[in-house]
């Protein structure tokens, strides 16, 4: 049927009760216990089934599975068969640790995310065999009949047969942030879900009594059919997973490349003999595979995740962090991401004055003011009147939370405001009502949109109090409060009311009427029981006093927030369930679009064709009144335009969206079980702003990832050049260093400072830079030239000129180049301690960009500093160690060549610090 609405669910609807009954076979008696046990054999429990989950074995494995995993145990063999096995067990004990880390990060995760899930109600009140009793909610059936009032959560689809001002938040399956009205009698409104006299399970009633019959349960309810679409759909693969993939192969491909040209060479230009130059060779490629890759990228991941849980955000898998920082669209709610959640009285108009509200949310944090001044309640004798019905002609409770704690309502958003609002003038709720106790109430209903409460008075008559919609009002009132007078409303009075709502309106305010009638003793109800009030005879002439409006205002971090993201090009696109002028006025109000935008509802973008949605999420759009099938045919033609996706969501209706979304983003606080499991991270406090932390925290990783491929990658420079110089003189230049000396770069001094610029802090301005394109790589041009021809090249020079220093000490050129004994170890020794003290002016120069190291403090990455201590510890280490020095070929230096090496990083340190500030210079210009 029409927009894929259960054709259960209407039929449930249109259906009279006693058809109804006679369908599911349940009596005004209920079922009976046996009939319950039947049906609950036949439909199974009244669950929402999750996708199985995958075994934790298979979890474990796929961390050491990864390309460069695989890379990685082919190295290990390699060194093995290469007479290495040291070397070998090396390689293969950094990929063990790195896969365990990594599982256990993903494994912590996801036991956080199971302790934010919230579980349905535990248990309903049911008739059966002609009694009420209490059920866990697992156990109800189609057919039964079962009892609801305010606070409970619904759970199951159920049609209902009889209700008392019954209002339901249906935001978990809407995204409409305002409770729904229901009765019992079938009316179809606009949109999904709007048949008036259907509960639907997985939402919440604000307001109000009900009874109702089941006709659905667990996964044939409409929350279980999303779930179920949310099911079957396949996840993205990460564009870091794609990334890391794709440098795997570069990084092999060039390992194998200069493997294959050591051992042409050491074959046909020096003349090796085969077996040796193959070991050679092997050795050679080892050593151009960067082992440090897999644990640094974890380690980084691993941090951002830490540092972005601090920020509220919690991510179930690592590689999610990384993506958030390619993200160019976001795709966000409104109601509790961009806004409180908190709807708050801002204005108070009345025929003769227009008083303002300051202060937001469920707290006394304001107060009323006329004409910028505060007032005295006591002299404003109309709005006292407006107030005195905002506090008696109210059902909803507030409980003010203490410092850093929400508040807690039971009722209705727009009770709850009108209750602070009285709050702040001084007005005691409890004390109101027990001065003017209430002798009757007149439920809101949505035919009339209208709710009243006939009040006693210390006079002999009572007062009859009503607020509702404006248009509902002004047909029930003939006369209007003035100035403490009453007089008859003209035409006049009737214009002006109706174009300031206009202009409320307009502002994305809703506006709430405010009327009342004295039954004094010329009223043709005075000395008539209570119970003769009737909405007929009660909800006419009366004295309409004034207008209160009010929002769900914006969060006061999220302006800051937008301005980031339009500094770091990223889109932001409101996808909202609410109506067309508040989501605009939201929109406009933050800065996410101009008053130019276009708004597309939900019956409109389903007039739209692929191509036109896919033009038009290209430029600046608010969706509104949207269905679960319009956010993921959205994220869709976004993800087609090119664009890497976030969506937020925190309904059941999410969910399909949150999986099809390069990242999806659950709310912890009001988020379902079901956009949870889709999302890919959770904000534990509902925040915007948490989003573009976390986003902010995704560029920091990536970037850290080239600093730690700048670094790893210079090394390898400097680690071939000796063997380069070794060839070309076709052996008159003995190996200035060797294999096992090339490995000691590669797995043990790299690998801690390495380590440190993966935990490296966001640089200044990182969020005033575009996304990164789609098709830009980890291993670009920029880091090649870097590596290759600047520090490398350096790094190169200066280690051939420690190998030839030692060998001047000892009498070159005097005498020949010393190609073994004690001389000869020393000098390799010297080549390996040259290019060690390179890598720490690298580790600081590559801590940065193009900013100074400066700006991000010297000493601020401690980790780095670590590092590079550890780093020359273990040099020293290795020559001072009788056992080592035979294994990898060192001798102890001198203080002349130690000076020698400390003399190193420092001038390298400051040139680099030297070229960054004229590109930035350059940038500036221009």
């Amino acid at each position: 049927m029409k927009n894929n609405e259960s054709t259960k669910v209407n039929d449930a609807a249109k259906e009279s009760l006693a058809a109804l009954m006679t369908n599911y076979q349940t009596t005004t008696q209920g079922l009976t216990q046996t009939d319950a046990d039947k049906r609950l054999k036949k439909y199974g429990e009244n669950t929402i089934q999750t996708v199985k989950k995958r075994s934790e074995i298979l979890v474990f494995v796929e961390n050491f599975t990864s390309m460069m995993a695989i890379l990685l145990w082919i190295s290990g063999i390699i060194a093995t068969f290469a007479g290495m096995l040291e070397l070998g067990i090396a390689i293969w004990a950094v990929n063990i640790i790195n896969g365990c880390f990594s599982y256990w990060q993903q494994h912590a995760a996801q036991k956080a995310t199971d302790s934010l899930k919230k579980m349905l109600p535990s248990y309903v009140k049911v008739t059966r065999n002609g009694s009420i009793k209490q059920i866990r909610e697992e156990e109800l059936v189609p057919g039964d009949l079962f009892a609801l009032q305010a606070g409970d959560a619904i759970p199951a689809d159920a049609r209902i047969f009889n209700c008392s001002n019954l209002q339901i938040d249906e935001s978990s399956l809407t995204g409409e942030s305002l409770p729904v009205d229901k009765g019992d009698q079938y009316q179809h409104g606009d949109g999904k879900f709007a048949q008036n006299n259907i509960v639907f399970a997985g939402t919440t009633v604000t307001s109000g009594t009900a009874s109702g019959i089941v006709f659905a349960t667990g996964m044939t309810t409409e929350f279980g059919r999303i779930a179920q679409l949310t099911q079957n759909q396949k996840k993205v693969i990460y564009p870091l997973q794609r990334e890391l993939n794709q440098l795997t192969r570069q990084l092999a491909v060039i390992a194998v490349l200069i493997g294959i040209a050591f051992f042409l060479l050491a074959i046909f230009f020096v003349h090796s003999p085969i077996a040796s130059s193959f070991i050679f060779a092997l050795g050679m490629i080892v050593a151009f595979i960067p082992e440090g890759l897999l644990p640094t990228v974890t380690l980084s991941l691993a941090q951002g995740t830490q540092r972005m849980a601090k920020h509220h955000a919690l991510l179930k898998d690592l590689n999610s962090v990384e993506t958030l920082g390619e993200t160019t669209v976001i795709c966000s709610d409104k109601t509790g991401t961009l806004t409180q959640n908190q709807m708050t009285v801002n204005h108070v108009w009345l025929i003769s004055k227009q008083y303002e509200v300051s202060g937001t949310g469920y707290f006394t944090n304001g107060n009323v003011t006329l004409a910028g001044k505060n007032i005295d309640l006591a002299e404003e004798t109309d709005l006292k009147r407006l107030l005195q019905i905002a506090t008696l002609d109210n059902d909803t409770e507030v409980t003010e939370g203490k410092v850093n704690e929400k508040s807690k309502i039971l009722g209705t958003p727009t009770e709850a405001a009108l209750i602070i609002l009285t709050r702040k003038v001084g007005i005691n709720g409890q004390y109101e009502s027990q001065k003017s106790p209430r002798l009757k109430e007149l439920p809101f209903d949505s035919n009339r949109k209208l709710m009243s409460v006939i009040a006693k008075t210390q006079a002999e008559n009572p007062i009859i109090y009503t607020k509702g919609a404006l248009g509902s009002e002004l047909q029930i009132c003939d006369q209007i409060l003035d100035a403490g007078q009453i007089r008859t409303i003209t035409e006049e009075d009737r214009q002006k009311i109706h174009e300031v709502d206009e202009k409320y309106s307009r502002a994305g305010l809703r506006s709430l009427a405010f009327s009342f009638r004295k039954v004094t003793s010329q009223d043709p109800l005075a000395g008539q029981k209570i119970d003769s009030y009737t909405i007929k005879n009660a909800e006419t002439h009366m004295v309409f006093v004034g207008l209160v409006t009010m929002s769900d205002p914006p969060r006061p971090e999220i302006f800051d927030a937008v301005k980031k993201c339009h500094r770091a090009s990223i889109r932001i696109i409101m996808v909202t369930g609410d109506s067309p002028i508040t989501a605009k006025s939201i929109a406009t109000k933050i800065g996410i679009t101009s008053d130019k935008a276009r708004i597309i509802t939900g019956s409109e973008l389903d007039q739209l064709s692929d191509d036109d949605l896919q033009k038009a999420v290209k430029d600046e759009v608010i969706f509104a009144r949207v269905a679960p099938e319009h956010k993921f045919r959205i994220v869709s033609m976004c993800q087609k335009n090119g664009e890497i996706v976030a969506s937020t969501g925190d309904g059941v209706n999410d969910a399909p969206a949150l999986k099809r979304a390069d990242i999806g983003i659950a709310m912890g606080v009001t988020g379902t079980d079901v956009a949870k499991d889709a999302a890919d991270m959770i904000l534990t406090d509902d925040n915007f702003a948490s989003i573009v932390s976390a986003i902010e925290e995704g560029r920091t990783v990536y970037n850290n990832l080239q600093k730690f491929l700048l670094y790893i990658l210079n090394s390898n420079v400097p680690e071939a050049a000796p063997s380069i110089v070794f060839l070309l003189t076709r052996g008159l230049v003995p190996l200035p260093l060797t294999v096992m000396q090339i490995l000691t770069v590669d797995l043990g001094t790299d690998l801690l400072p390495a380590l440190g610029l993966g935990t490296e802090k966001s640089e200044p301005g990182i969020m005033d830079l575009p996304p990164r394109p789609k098709d830009s790589h980890l291993l670009n041009k920029s880091i090649v030239i870097k590596a290759f021809a600047l520090y490398g090249l350096v790094a190169s020079v200066i280690s051939i000129c420690a190998y030839f220093f030692v060998n001047y000490i000892h009498g070159w050129p005097s005498i020949a180049l010393i190609s073994s004994g004690t001389g000869y170890a020393e000098a390799t020794t010297m080549t390996l301690g040259a290019i060690i003290f390179c890598q720490i002016a690298a580790a600081m120069n590559c801590r940065t960009q193009i900013s100074s190291v400066f700006s991000v403090g010297l000493f601020s990455n401690r980790r780095i500093w670590l590092g590079i201590i550890a780093e020359i510890v273990l040099f020293a280490v290795l020559m001072y160690t009788p056992f080592l020095q035979e294994v990898f070929n060192t001798k102890p230096l001198d203080l002349v060549e130690w000076f020698f090496l400390f003399c190193i990083p420092l001038p390298l340190f400051l040139l680099e610090e030297l070229r960054k500030f004229f590109v930035r210079k350059i940038n500036n210009r221009n």
